[in-house]
């Protein structure tokens, strides 16, 4: 159980003539902004009242079955009216809500009296859009294309193994959640500066039956273990624990979405583009990657919102301070807010990406006779020509044709020189061989296979019923 929040009153004013967060306006899911409406939120406390109630009974102390059924039976019935004005005369928004709860539930009403915060959920989002992208990866596993280190031209890779490399990332983000979700850990019933003493006063010295009500309350509220050691809240550092995974998401997010944009610049690869839709309003013929820029838009404040926690868990003097309160309000709502919004961009840019081979093919041929000089001079050298001449041949002719790509903005013909030299005349039926741009993409394709067999299918396992059933409700 936690204790209350600040005693800040509700923000007044509304519809067009207020502020409104444009994370749950236009851009988060309604299930996201549900998760953090005022709604689930009081809703959350009233259940966990609830259940320490239950407890309680269950070990002795004096709660009829009357009063547990009318909490049960007003659960979801808020006067919110009520709680507003509660609030503004308490200026404490737990007290606020524990009046108004007892206010519908006067036989209870008495045994209304600590308050709680919502538990942390998580959703599917990020198993759909890896499980996307990895159907995209497994179709283009062989498919070649120049790979760039400091974005300059390299050895080919493929586009299913380039397209691994963002699922890698993900795959860890997953991993994370699912190690944060799983390692979360309940306050419990702890009282004011996590004593219990409160508590051990109420069952009149009885520990037993104390350490049982915490282990009954934490199992109601689904989860495996309580914290042992607390303050008048949880330790703080669960939320630097938290935020960290959706600001590495958020990195994630980021450095995949600026790929997609070099690629749509290059031509090569595109996010999906609606019929109606409009790149520029000057220059229509434009494709502008607006939804990859969203993404890295709402990454980047994704991954500064973990500055808020870092500093707040600093700053928490003995068993807790107040200057939390407001703080965590702001914080945590976005960051999940924020996360859902990149997911379902992102979920909605892999099941569209359009792939243009070639154009990849004609970048390809751009760069391949350079880096295929070293096989050119092998073949040579198993023709029988001596390596050094054939090297000094290789380094004159290349660095014509570099002059006509640099200098006359022409096309790489460094093959048609080579073509035409009877020095090279013992390999020129070889060369197409050895341009192949498939023999040069190394184990990628099978580095694709055994990646997805690997680790990401089995990680997928878990989320594959939910993501059936969404996608045979086509959401």
């Amino acid at each position: 159980m936690a204790a209350s929040g600040d005693r800040g009153g509700p923000l007044a004013g509304c519809g067009h003539d207020s502020y409104r967060s444009q994370l749950a306006s236009r851009y988060a899911s309604p299930e996201m902004c549900f998760v953090f409406s005022e709604r689930y939120k009081f809703r959350t406390w009233r259940q966990l009242w609830l259940w320490l109630a239950e407890a309680e009974q269950t070990l002795g102390l004096p709660i009829t079955d009357e009063q547990i059924q009318e909490m049960k039976s007003n659960l979801d019935n808020i006067d919110f009216k009520m709680a507003a004005e509660e609030e503004k005369q308490l200026r404490h928004d737990v007290m606020a809500h524990v009046h108004t709860f007892g206010h519908c539930c006067p036989k209870a009403a008495g045994i209304i009296h600590l308050g709680a915060t919502s538990c942390y959920v998580g959703d599917n989002t990020l198993a759909r859009v890896i499980s996307r992208l990895a159907d995209f990866a497994k179709e283009r596993a062989d498919l070649p294309t120049l790979g760039f280190t400091h974005f300059q031209p390299a050895q080919l890779t493929t586009v299913g193994k380039r397209c691994c490399l963002w699922i890698q990332d993900l795959c860890m983000d997953l991993q994370n959640l699912n190690r944060v979700r799983d390692d979360l850990r309940f306050r419990g019933v702890k009282g004011t500066t996590g004593t219990q003493a409160s508590f051990l006063e109420l069952f009149e010295g009885d520990h037993q039956k104390v350490e049982q009500l915490d282990k009954m309350v934490t199992e109601k509220a689904g989860f495996k273990r309580a914290f042992i050691i607390t303050g008048q809240t949880y330790t703080r550092k669960v939320d630097i624990e938290v935020l960290s995974v959706l600001a590495s998401l958020g990195a994630s997010v980021h450095k995949i979405c600026t790929d997609i944009r070099l690629l749509a610049n290059l031509k090569e690869m595109e996010e999906p583009f609606e019929k109606q839709q409009i790149g520029s309003s000057a220059m229509a013929y434009k494709r502008n990657p607006m939804r990859s820029e969203r993404c890295c838009s709402l990454a980047r404040h994704l991954m500064t919102l973990i500055m808020d926690p870092l500093q707040t868990a600093s700053v928490q003097w003995f068993e807790r301070t107040l200057d939390d309160s407001a703080n965590r309000r702001i914080c945590l709502a976005e960051a999940f807010l924020t996360a859902d919004t990149i997911l379902n961009t992102l979920q909605n840019i892999s099941e569209g990406l359009v792939v243009y081979p070639k154009v990849i093919e004609r970048r390809i041929q751009q760069e391949l006779p350079f880096m295929a000089t070293e096989n050119i001079i092998m073949a040579m050298v198993k023709a029988g020509g001596n390596r050094q001449d054939c090297h000094e041949k290789i380094r004159v002719l290349s660095q014509q044709a570099a002059a006509v790509v640099k200098q006359e903005g022409g096309d790489n013909d460094l093959i048609e020189r080579i073509k035409a030299d009877a020095y090279f005349s013992p390999i020129h039926s070889q060369l197409d061989q050895v341009l192949d741009p498939s023999s040069f993409t190394g184990r990628a394709p099978q580095q694709v296979r055994r990646f997805l067999e690997e680790e990401v299918y089995p990680l997928l396992k878990p989320y594959e019923s939910v993501m059936k059933v969404k996608a045979e409700l086509h959401l």
